[in-house]
């Protein structure tokens, strides 16, 4: 089994393809790479990573089993997961969403 895991990250439309180490929090590996899981007001006020804050929201193909009360009711409710629950065993696709006023996400654009 191999400790390094590919991600295929999608970033305002673009994809890119980040390894990061096996175990690694997503948020970690996420910014340790210069994405940002947070909006304006966030990326600077948040949890760090705690699970508390709710901002560092992202969608993920396909989604681990929850493994913190606020992605269990995320699944549930169809809410986009926080990144710092997220362990990184897998590859997988993470979609980065943008965000405003703390971690609200921004409504969908329709395409015509």
């Amino acid at each position: 089994m191999s400790d390094e895991i590919e991600l295929t990250v999608i970033d305002d439309g673009e994809r890119s393809t980040i390894t990061v180490e096996r175990g690694t929090t997503l948020r970690d590996a996420l910014r340790d790479r210069g994405f940002s899981v947070y909006g304006t007001v966030s990326s600077q006020l948040n949890c760090g990573g705690r699970g508390l804050c709710a901002t560092c929201t992202v969608e993920v193909d396909p989604a681990p089993e929850p493994v913190h009360w606020h992605d269990t009711a995320a699944v549930r409710f169809g809410y986009p997961r926080l990144s710092c629950c997220i362990e990184v065993d897998r590859p997988m696709t993470v979609r980065l969403l943008q965000k405003h006023v703390w971690g609200q996400v921004l409504p969908q654009r329709s395409h015509r």
